[in-house]
Formats: structure tokens, C-alpha cells, sequence
């Protein structure tokens, strides 16, 4: 049987695509497309001339036995989207798993993501964090989609088109409670953005391309520090901490002069 490729393509400019996955696009026998229209102007750019399938979020189920017909036929095939890697807020998981079902043979060829591309330019240190895509249009759905999420310690990630860019923002922050916004615009095009606000300040005029927003976690409240004074300091010296470091530390924690808690521990 022949194979499937999931095959990566630009986010805006169309230099950004493999040789792997130009040298794939030009051998394989057929190309399903989210949207053969506009997958033709980088199909056209690279003079790739294949025929083209429709394989969009509405009829992703009737694609599994179509493309699995092809491949039974010994014709392999690629699946792109408009833009990135298939199965990411994109068409392409239904087909994916439907053919693993029958036992398919699927390969991918990896390609941009704007989700990678834009925790990059964020420069958050923090190395976790979860990836969430578009948010739903009502907001009984994104209530319960958020809740999960809600007090997770990590950076959350959106997608948001410009009709929803504003909408989306004021929803989180109503949800979320003020943080630290980035507003990452038109990767890898002319007009790329990346500007670092709150969700409280990140509402934008004439909102234009696409958007990734990024949400920092919020910052943690230290927590009270346990037991009595001459606890903390117990606890702190047989740890190894310097008598005069652990009474620095002990007064900063619970609001007091040096000189205070120094009292105490000479009376220990």
C-alpha cells in the first residue's frame, strides 16, 4: 500500500517550506487540500502540478475512505492545510485517525507552526506550557473549555483571528484576571508584530492578520511561612543556614526588623 504525508507548509512567507517537504509535494501522485484555491499560489510558486482533492473540517470523514481508496490504488498522497501542520487547530486529526484504523501507512514531513514561532519570540523562560487554539464562540463552551486550565501554573497559548481578537482578550481577562499579555501578529510576513501588554491594556484598534496570544501564568503569591518564630529559626539552622542569614530570612518572611527576631534568637 502507498502512504500518507502530512506535510508542513509556510505561515505567510512561502520561503519557509523544506526541501523534504517540496521534494514530497513534487513525488507524491495526488494533494488533498484544506482549501485547493488557495493552496494552489504556493503549489504555483514552486510550479508543483498535481491533482487536487478537498479535504476541510466538513467533510473529514468522508475523506477517510476516499483517501484510503488512493492509497489502496498504490497512489500516494500529501494532505496540507492553508498553512502549518496539519492536526494543529487545522483538518487532518479525523483523517489521520480513521486511517490508522484501517492500518494506513502515514508519514510527517515537518514544516512552521505559528505556535512554536511565537513562544520563541515571547521569550518567556518558563519551558512548560499548554497550547489551547481557538477558543469557542460561545461562552458557555469557553467557560468550560477554561476551567481546566484556570490555576494551571503555565503560559497559555490562543489563536484568534482579527473579527475575534478584541472579543477574545476582554474574555480572558474577565476570566483569567489581569496578566501579562503577548500579542504576536502576521508571523513571518511584512507586517509581523510582537507587543508585550496585559490583558487588562491588550485590546487593539482595527485589529488586522492573524494573532497568536500568549497568556503568562499568573505570578504565584508566596505562601505564609509555617509555625512560630523560634520554629522557622530551628528549622532554618539545623538545615545548615547561617545564624544571622536565617534571622535576615525568618524577618523578611514575616514582616519584622532583624533586630526583632534577633531577640528571639538569642533567647533560644
Amino acid at each position: 500500500m502507498a502512504k500518507l504525508y502530512l506535510v508542513g507548509t509556510p505561515i505567510g512567507n512561502l520561503s519557509d517550506i523544506t526541501l523534504r517537504a517540496l521534494e514530497t509535494l513534487k513525488s507524491v501522485d495526488v494533494i488533498a487540500c484544506e482549501d485547493t484555491r488557495h493552496s494552489l499560489k504556493l503549489l504555483n510558486y514552486y510550479e508543483i502540478k498535481k491533482p487536487l482533492i478537498a479535504c476541510h473540517k466538513f467533510n473529514e470523514k468522508q475523506s477517510v475512505d476516499k483517501i484510503y481508496s488512493l492509497l489502496e490504488e498504490g497512489k500516494d498522497v500529501a494532505l496540507i492545510t492553508d498553512a502549518g501542520m496539519p492536526c494543529i487547530s487545522d483538518p487532518g486529526a479525523v483523517v489521520v485517525n480513521g486511517l490508522l484504523e484501517k492500518g494506513a501507512d502515514i508519514s510527517v514531513i515537518p514544516g512552521a507552526t505559528a505556535l512554536t514561532s511565537a513562544m520563541a519570540m515571547s521569550g518567556i523562560c518558563q519551558p512548560i506550557f499548554t497550547f489551547i487554539g481557538f477558543l469557542p464562540a460561545k461562552n458557555k463552551d469557553r467557560d468550560r473549555l477554561l476551567s481546566q486550565f484556570k490555576n494551571v501554573k503555565t503560559s497559555m497559548v490562543f489563536y484568534s483571528s482579527p473579527y475575534d481578537l478584541n472579543k477574545d482578550i476582554e474574555y480572558l481577562n474577565k476570566f483569567l484576571g489581569d496578566r501579562k499579555l503577548h500579542i504576536v501578529r502576521e508571523i513571518t510576513k511584512i507586517h509581523e508584530e510582537h507587543i508585550v501588554t496585559t490583558l487588562a491594556e491588550g485590546v487593539q484598534e482595527t485589529p488586522k492578520g492573524e494573532y497568536v496570544l500568549i497568556v503568562e501564568c499568573a505570578e504565584q503569591e508566596e505562601s505564609a511561612p509555617q509555625g512560630s518564630i523560634e520554629d522557622q529559626l530551628d528549622e532554618l539552622i539545623k538545615s545548615g543556614v547561617d545564624k544571622k542569614v536565617a534571622v535576615k530570612q525568618v524577618a523578611k518572611a514575616n514582616g519584622l526588623t532583624k533586630d526583632e527576631v534577633y531577640k528571639i534568637a538569642i533567647n533560644m
